[in-house]
């Protein structure tokens, strides 16, 4: 059985949930840390989803849902604070009697510049550790290499130009195992995936990613930030799965129960779902959001199953689970199904 380095995933990755009360500043503690990465979303009504980075630093937004460039929210997220974060009066944040949910990752701060590539990054933010980066760097509208300060190659990799109306890019290990990096993922639509050199067709090292002359990812006058993720065993994976068209469907190896699970069709149209182990009842019964959608979540689809090993498909429909077709996944752990200390005790399911 492989054992897991990280005892206590939610000390690097954690979900809150919280009602809105209209305040002027609404904090929200119980994190376990202070986040670098927040992304909140309305759960029951529809608002845009809101993605804020302590690189960008806090009231900077940008949307999964959109192709808007970063936005600044004076009454949005405030403050990343020691413990979470502090929210004002926005009502995509914080609206009277509104339920919202966050999912929070843990970098390094701010960060320091990394000279690694041919593309200077401005700030990157590392947690080798947690196999997780964020960095900021203007394109210069030419191929290039940015570094991203992780020591092994990430598995998925999250682009957007910041400075400019543009699709988000989204890059990830399994997309095409014959011409790996060679194609991409829209994270604000339903697309297939799409051939195109947006990461100049190169896998990513263990010191840099690669990005092609393109608006998305090298723009001359644009900012971008990327979401850098490399798999740490019994904390993260970033894999593939072949639906069945069952209801007693696929089931997904993990080597962890899963706090937060995201997946999308690859190669035909059709929303991404996210789920996480907070805003739920009990399997059979875990709602749906749809990070390139505005909705409010979902809570009557029956779509997966959360175990003490990973997951397993619950429903037919083609966003998850029609026969033979391939979906993408990235997945988070609540705890590892057996951790590398003492005594250990496995993982159960709920």
């Amino acid at each position: 059985m492989a054992y897991s380095s990280i005892v206590k995933p939610s000390v690097y990755f954690n979900n809150k949930l919280w009602t809105g009360n209209g305040n002027s500043s609404h904090a929200q503690t119980g994190v376990g840390f202070q986040p670098d990465l927040v992304w909140l979303k309305a759960r029951s009504e529809s608002e845009y989803h809101f993605l804020f980075d302590a690189i960008r630093g806090a009231t900077k937004g940008i949307s999964s849902d959109l192709t808007a460039a970063e936005a600044t929210y004076a009454q949005g997220l405030k403050s990343f604070d020691s413990d979470g974060f502090t929210i004002g009066t926005s009502n995509g944040m914080n609206r009277s009697g509104t339920t919202y949910a966050s999912w929070n990752w843990k970098a390094n701060g701010q960060g320091s510049a990394n000279t690694d590539g041919s593309i200077n990054t401005t700030y990157t933010s590392v947690n080798t550790t947690a196999g997780f980066s964020i960095s900021k760097y203007t394109g210069t509208g030419n191929a290039g290499t940015v570094g991203h300060g992780l020591g092994v190659a990430p598995k998925m990799i999250i682009i957007k130009n910041i400075s400019q109306t543009t699709d988000w890019v989204l890059g990830h290990q399994e997309l095409d195992a014959s011409a790996p990096w060679t194609k991409y993922l829209k994270l604000n639509d339903t697309s297939a995936v799409l051939d195109s050199p947006v990461f100049n067709d190169t896998a990513p090292t263990n010191s840099v990613f690669s990005v092609g002359a393109d608006g998305k990812t090298s723009s001359g006058a644009g900012s971008h930030v990327a979401y850098c993720f490399a798999e740490k065993k019994g904390y993260s994976k970033f894999g593939s799965y072949k639906g069945n068209g069952n209801a007693d469907g696929t089931f997904i190896y993990t080597g962890f129960k899963p706090a937060f699970v995201i997946v999308k069709i690859a190669e035909h149209t059709g929303n991404w779902q996210l789920f996480d182990n907070k805003r739920v009842g009990y399997n059979q019964d875990n709602h749906v959001l749809r990070p390139n959608l505005n909705n409010a979540e979902c809570t009557s689809c029956v779509e997966i199953d959360i175990l003490s090993n990973g997951f397993k498909l619950r429903n037919t429909d083609g966003d998850g689970n029609t026969v033979n077709n391939k979906y993408l996944y990235m997945a988070f752990a609540e705890e590892p199904l057996v951790a590398n200390v003492g005594a250990s005790i496995p993982a159960t399911a709920r």
